[in-house]
């Protein structure tokens, strides 16, 4: 099984958890006289053999990406937390730009010239231009990371 195949099935098997718990909620009470639409008790058994299934299964993701080299980005685990701190960077710089930028502040107008005016503390196209340049670090590290999931067999 490749490393991609995994992935997929480990978000197919927390849905399918997150379906049975949310049934197990509802037919965990009832009103007497009345008998509940499902088995909790046979909900709950399948839910925890698929949880014992999606453990395994993240380990399995957690030794291969661990064990799998990429090159110059080190190991699929170091390509991981280098797109999730390129992500952040990314929020941060838009989000400055746009304050900068007078976006958040979308209903302030300044009617009279005695009113004090916004001042951006920020160069808005220079930190723009580096939040390009940090998305495009980012599109091109995460198509790595898409291939190696494709070409990289999952470990036991």
């Amino acid at each position: 099984m490749k490393l991609a195949e995994a992935l997929s099935l480990r978000a197919t098997t927390l849905r399918r958890i997150e379906a049975l718990r949310t049934r197990v909620k509802a037919n965990a009470r009832y009103q007497e006289g009345e008998t509940p639409s499902e088995d909790a008790a046979a909900l709950m058994a399948e839910a925890d053999a698929l949880i014992e299934e999606w453990e395994t299964l993240i380990r399995r993701i957690n030794r291969t990406n661990a064990a799998a080299q990429l090159g110059a980005d080190g190991t699929l685990t170091d390509a991981l937390a280098r797109r999730d701190a390129l992500r952040w960077r990314h929020h941060l710089l838009t989000t400055a730009a746009d304050a900068a930028a007078g976006a958040d502040n979308s209903g302030y107008v300044r009617q009279l010239r005695s009113e004090l005016k916004m001042l951006s503390a920020l160069p808005v196209s220079q930190v723009r231009a580096a939040a390009d340049g940090v998305s495009r670090e980012l599109r091109e590290l995460d198509v790595r990371i898409q291939r190696a999931n494709w070409e990289v067999d999952l470990l036991d």
